[in-house]
């Protein structure tokens, strides 16, 4: 009887152990699966940041790109208008004179109309005037005399 007993404990124990054993692989492969769920979540996380931070480096060239486009065409526009007033041709001394005070008596005048504008607009209306007379002042007198200056000829 003491063998039985005996070999009904080994069986009870071997049971209650492998039991165990099952349980605690159980476990183990639950926290496997949550650190891999984690792994891969942390990996999506980086590859969603690494594609958005892609997409803003693409975005901010296409703006450059789009900034340089604009600036290209700008200077190309310049110099088409410069060049247009350096073919025009000299004509008598009076007109050349009439041509050259233009620039200057019309700055004047637009920054008189802009004085005028600023002292006596109502107020409400006058920030919004002042600033487009002010721009148009501005561009005015910067564009007309910025690179006027006497050009040698090369010959």
């Amino acid at each position: 009887m003491a063998d039985i007993i005996g070999l009904a404990a080994s069986a009870a124990g071997g049971g209650v152990f492998g039991l165990a054993g099952t349980v605690i692989g159980r476990i183990a492969g639950v926290v496997e699966r949550r650190q891999e769920n984690a792994q891969e979540r942390a990996r999506w996380m980086h590859e969603t940041a690494l594609a958005e931070l892609q997409m803003r480096a693409q975005a901010s060239a296409a703006e450059g790109q789009a900034h340089l486009a604009e600036t290209a065409g700008a200077w190309r526009g310049l110099a088409a208008s410069m060049e247009a007033e350096a073919s025009i041709e000299s004509s008598y001394r009076w007109v050349n004179a009439v041509r050259a005070l233009t620039r200057p008596l019309l700055t004047l005048l637009l920054w008189l109309i802009m004085s005028l504008v600023y002292f006596n607009a109502a107020a409400d209306a006058k920030a919004s005037i002042v600033e487009t007379a002010t721009f148009a002042a501005t561009a005015a007198t910067l564009w007309w005399f910025g690179d006027r200056g006497n050009r040698r000829e090369v010959r």
